[in-house]
């Protein structure tokens, strides 16, 4: 069992208490043990050292690891004392993401018809060894892409409005559907509550 829980997520806030990672309780205990972060009682918002920590009683029911030596309460939440940036995440090639890029415009005609009728066109097509990728991917109209197929624009006088690239702007944290934890709620918004897992601080 204390295995199980050792691998479970805690909330990892920085130093400004903004959430910006989750990570093993196993390595949130050592980063509390080390003074590298302090726990917080998500009822109260009260900060604890890891000494203060391990006095805390352990509620019924609530999840808790036991040594040779002491009983400890499982951080479900803590905040670094020291780092307050955000950590450079990589951003994932999706759909969503490329909507957002291109802002949901086709980049040959520049029409917004809608995202039901927005597909993924390869630059260069699949068939000629194009890749899947932030440099070789745009959305097109279905008109557009039928047009083009699995040519090359300059082979049919397409051309695009703008040269794919990766974006600059950095993925907000989300947390996956299977990490929800109540006590979280009052430090990550419902809206950030998605399919996407926040990268791990460990």
């Amino acid at each position: 069992m204390t295995a199980s829980i050792l691998t479970q997520d805690t909330l990892v806030l920085n130093r400004s208490w903004m959430a910006i990672a989750t990570t093993p309780v196993r390595h949130a205990i050592s980063l509390l043990f080390t003074g590298s972060a302090q726990a917080i009682e998500p009822a109260t918002f009260e900060v604890h050292d890891f000494d203060s920590w391990v006095e805390l009683p352990i509620e019924p029911d609530a999840p808790s690891i036991a040594t040779v030596r002491m009983e400890l309460r499982v951080p479900e939440v803590i905040v670094l004392t020291r780092f307050a940036g955000v950590p450079k995440q990589h951003l994932p090639f999706t759909r969503r993401n490329l909507l957002r890029r291109d802002q949901s415009m086709c980049q040959y005609c520049g029409r917004f018809p809608g995202h039901a009728e927005l597909s993924i066109d390869h630059v260069v097509p699949r068939a000629r060894g194009g890749e899947t990728s932030w440099e070789n991917c745009v959305l097109a109209c279905v008109q557009c892409n039928r047009r083009k197929g699995s040519k090359l624009p300059e082979q049919i006088g397409m051309k695009l409005l703008a040269r794919p690239r990766a974006p600059q702007w950095s993925p907000i944290f989300e947390v996956a559907g299977t990490q929800k934890r109540e006590a979280w709620r009052r430090f990550v918004a419902d809206k950030h509550f998605g399919q996407a897992n926040g990268k791990s601080a460990g």
